[in-house]
């Protein structure tokens, strides 16, 4: 059986950021991941740009995520954070994803970390609170890993729910979470005639309040809109499933945007069958979508649609119940806490599950310039002591994971999660036991804002 001081299980934003971190600091780690390449819901399901690194003009994300956005903006593969044209918040962040899968691998490589890509858990094995081994399968089958700490980044939970952590599901009323998205990769916008459109057209376009200028604003254009235009779509069924608006970033490459606009609702990506089923729903409003914005939307009339996914955008499922639960109440009053481990500025933003009315309005959440925390306690639990859980199935509330959900908090959030696992490695600790200071020490060493 191959064994390691840290094993992360996935290979997303907050896995790797984990193992770096981890492997910096000398924990022989492996990382495993079930596709052949790194990123995650960024490489894996179209998601972009990140959003948000900043508290108004302020970056409060840095570290190793705020190192990779350096790393591909000194090789032409991000213009780094530009001004939200939307509004919505403060800054995103396009960035080519081939570059992307490619730049994160680098990272984990030259600080030490293993991959073993094509590799999915398949059981663990737990005895006394403790998680003894990994049963994996890839194309050799099924085999055995262990490790002194696990880190469960699988986004959905699925190492922590395996191992009998306890742990929440989607709205506590009913259990319903937000809706996934099919991202759609579209190329050949023309993107002056959008920025036209919207000045001419002020009421498509709410969050704007009017500015519509703001278009011109940022080296990359970000969208949300079109109300009117949807709403005819809907009335004449030329548009045949249920949104708002339409949402489109450009990403690094000029005249290039993900458009994040289906809604694939009523769906749990933690049961295979209905993720097959939301898998198969979102393809299909896609294709209905892409002939929509060819027909219907200036700019789109000679784009092409390059990619899909690969899979399915998934917003939230599990949360785990940890020592502490972060609350939206937390969030709105900007609670401090001593064992902060990232902080953050995107605001509440949680998509209905059943499309109906807003989950938090606007005057209850957070406002401008307001910078909110996350502790360490969000990322263990009372039951398994060699495991430390990273990514948006931290301990939340259904509200609070609204805001924290987004991939810039979440590798900020998990690079403590490694400083963490190596620190239990070190010392033969368990992972709640460790000591935060010098946690915290390993984050400011290593770039981090704490503001402590």
């Amino acid at each position: 059986m191959l064994q390691y001081d840290v094993i992360v299980v996935g290979g997303g934003i907050s896995g790797v950021m984990s193992a770096i971190t981890a492997a910096r600091n000398g924990a022989k780690t492996l990382l495993i991941e079930k596709y052949g390449f790194l990123g995650g819901m960024l490489t894996a399901a179209g998601v972009g740009p990140m959003m948000t690194f900043h508290v108004a003009d302020r970056q409060v994300i840095k570290g190793s995520v705020g190192e990779l956005i350096d790393r591909l903006e000194e090789k032409k593969k991000s213009p780094g954070h530009v001004t939200d044209t939307i509004g919505y918040t403060y800054t995103v962040t396009p960035f080519d994803a081939e570059a992307m899968k490619h730049e994160l691998e680098l990272m984990l490589i030259e600080n030490g970390a293993e991959i073993l890509y094509h590799t999915m858990l398949s059981a663990v094995k737990i005895s006394n609170g403790t998680i003894e081994s990994l049963t994996i399968s890839n194309k050799a089958g099924l085999s055995e890993v262990s490790a002194k700490v696990y880190i469960d980044a699988t986004g959905d939970g699925d190492l922590s729910a395996w191992a009998g952590v306890e742990f929440t599901k989607g709205r506590i009323s009913d259990g319903a979470c937000q809706p996934m998205t099919m991202n759609m990769k579209i190329s050949n916008v023309d993107i002056e005639a959008v920025k036209a459109y919207v000045k001419e057209n002020p009421d498509e376009f709410p969050y704007l309040k009017g500015n519509t200028d703001m278009v011109d604003k940022a080296s990359r254009l970000s969208v949300s809109g079109y109300e009117l235009t949807v709403k005819q779509g809907k009335e004449d069924g030329s548009l045949d499933f249920d949104s708002e608006g339409i949402l489109f970033f450009e990403t690094n490459n000029l005249g290039e945007v993900i458009v994040n606009t289906t809604r694939i609702r009523g769906f749990d990506s933690t049961d295979p069958w209905e993720l097959s089923k939301a898998e198969i729903e979102g393809r299909r409003q896609v294709r209905n979508l892409e002939k929509f914005l060819k027909e219907k939307v200036r700019g789109f009339e000679h784009s092409i649609l390059i990619s899909t996914g690969p899979g399915i955008g998934v917003r939230g499922s599990r949360q785990i119940k940890g020592l502490y639960t972060l609350t939206l109440e937390d969030i709105t009053s900007c609670r401090k806490f001593d064992d902060v481990v990232a902080h953050a500025g995107y605001p509440v933003d949680v998509h209905s599950p059943d499309g109906k009315g807003e989950v938090v309005k606007d005057e209850d959440n957070i406002t401008y310039g307001s910078m909110y925390s996350v502790p360490y306690g969000c990322l263990i639990n009372n039951q398994i002591d060699n495991l430390i859980t990273v990514g948006r199935c931290i301990s939340a509330t259904f509200e609070a994971q609204g805001a924290i959900r987004t991939t810039p908090i979440a590798g900020a959030v998990a690079q403590a999660g490694g400083a963490a696992a190596f620190l239990a490695v070190k010392y033969g600790q368990k992972t709640k036991n460790i000591n935060i200071h010098e946690m915290q020490q390993i984050l400011l060493n290593e770039g981090a804002y704490l503001n402590i």
